[in-house]
């Protein structure tokens, strides 16, 4: 490596608004505070205005299609890109651009750092082989121990390669009592939150694994158990029309249309945060991390999950949160009760502990330094020591 500032490209599908996305974006940050130059190649998205505002330098390019035929025109691509740039490292988030990536790389003679940031399950061996790009980094970045499992077991990554590094939210941002009323108060009358409710918050796209039909279950048991006093939200995307109006139409027949709100998407988590009772999770399927709860927690709110995947690691079951079943709207409707009905003592040693284990674990520039010491590893640069002063020194 030589003396100047390294050049780091990632390339991902678009710059829409998911965690792939907002990591993107968030490490092109810590690369330019770092000292180096960060750049994303992928089509445009939301998040285009926040990449520049960090620092980093946007190259439009179409890694969506799936055809051998494209992978290879988009892996020249990259290597055109390569070449005219300077670039000393390609860091990949996605398996179609992963390959192209893969190619690149190859060809050029530069190391290729991938991140495993979905479950990506595979029933037969064309899509293990379709996954396997992910594991074929000279570093695997796993965002969570719970992925890093199925890396081992599955792909056979070495520890030598492997690294886990969970996602991870901003403490500054995320901070119970800095959330101001204003912001609060936009929430609860666009909510039409009852001054009194418990609010019960899923923030989560609408689809049938992350479990909002089991909640709508759990909701008509939990009015059986504890009356009323209380409203649903559910925060997200309508990603399935069908499933959205099934779920409407089973809010009819359970008799909830006054206990739950659809509001799409919810554009202020921390606001929303403080204002929830307690934020849930009662996804199908294991998570490869939940990004959603860790904001929770560090908000000091009470987080629900389902006991497998990485919710294992976030929740400390018991100390920051409940664990149920997955599938289980009875243990749901009681693990709801138990909090909804909790003391406030009870609620603020829960509410400190969350926020430790928290702030402690999954926060955004722990996520970014290490992610800048794979970088290190690998080039013998210092971006992360650089990174490090920036921010301590703020």
């Amino acid at each position: 490596m030589t003396d100047r500032s390294p050049v780091i490209l990632q390339v991902l599908p678009a710059l829409g608004t998911g965690g792939l996305e907002r990591g993107a974006v968030e490490i092109a940050s810590a690369i330019t505070q770092g000292g180096g130059t960060a750049l994303v190649a992928s089509r445009p998205g939301r998040l285009l205005v926040q990449l520049r505002h960090a620092g980093g330098r946007h190259i439009a390019l179409d890694l969506k299609k799936k055809s051998p035929f494209a992978v290879l025109r988009r892996a020249r691509d990259l290597q055109a890109i390569i070449r005219r740039e300077g670039v000393d490292l390609v860091h990949a988030r996605s398996r179609i651009p992963a390959w192209a990536a893969w190619i690149a790389c190859r060809r050029e003679n530069i190391p290729l750092v991938t991140t495993w940031h979905g479950v990506h399950e595979a029933t037969w061996w064309g899509k293990k082989l379709y996954n396997s790009v992910l594991a074929r980094g000279v570093r695997v970045i796993a965002i969570s121990e719970f992925i890093a499992s199925r890396l081992r077991s599955e792909y056979g990554v070495p520890e030598s390669r492997l690294r886990v590094i969970p996602r991870g939210a901003d403490p500054q941002e995320f901070e119970a009592g800095v959330i101001s009323g204003e912001r609060v108060q936009k929430l609860a009358e666009a909510w039409r939150a009852p001054a009194e409710a418990k609010i019960i918050l899923m923030p989560a796209r609408l689809t049938a694994w992350k479990g909002q039909g089991v909640l709508l279950e759990a909701l008509g048991l939990l009015r059986s158990k504890m009356g009323t006093g209380w409203i649903c939200v559910l925060a997200g995307p309508e990603n399935d029309r069908k499933f959205s109006r099934r779920l409407q139409q089973r809010v009819q027949e359970l008799g909830l249309e006054d206990h739950v709100r659809f509001i799409g998407t919810c554009t202020d988590m921390p606001a929303a945060c403080e204002l929830a009772s307690v934020v849930v999770a009662p996804s199908l399927r294991p998570e490869p991390f939940g990004r959603t709860l860790v904001e929770a927690q560090m908000m000091g709110c009470p987080v629900i999950g389902t006991a497998q995947g990485a919710m294992m690691e976030t929740i400390l079951p018991g100390e920051t949160g409940l664990v149920v079943p997955p599938d289980d709207a009875d243990a749901l409707a009681d693990a709801l009760k138990s909090v909804l009905e909790t003391d406030e003592e009870a609620l603020d040693w829960l509410s400190e502990k969350a926020r430790t284990h928290a702030v402690a674990h999954y926060t955004t520039s722990l996520m970014q330094s290490r992610t800048l010491g794979v970088y290190d590893e690998l080039l013998g640069t210092r971006l992360r020591t650089t990174f490090e002063e920036q921010t301590h020194d703020r």
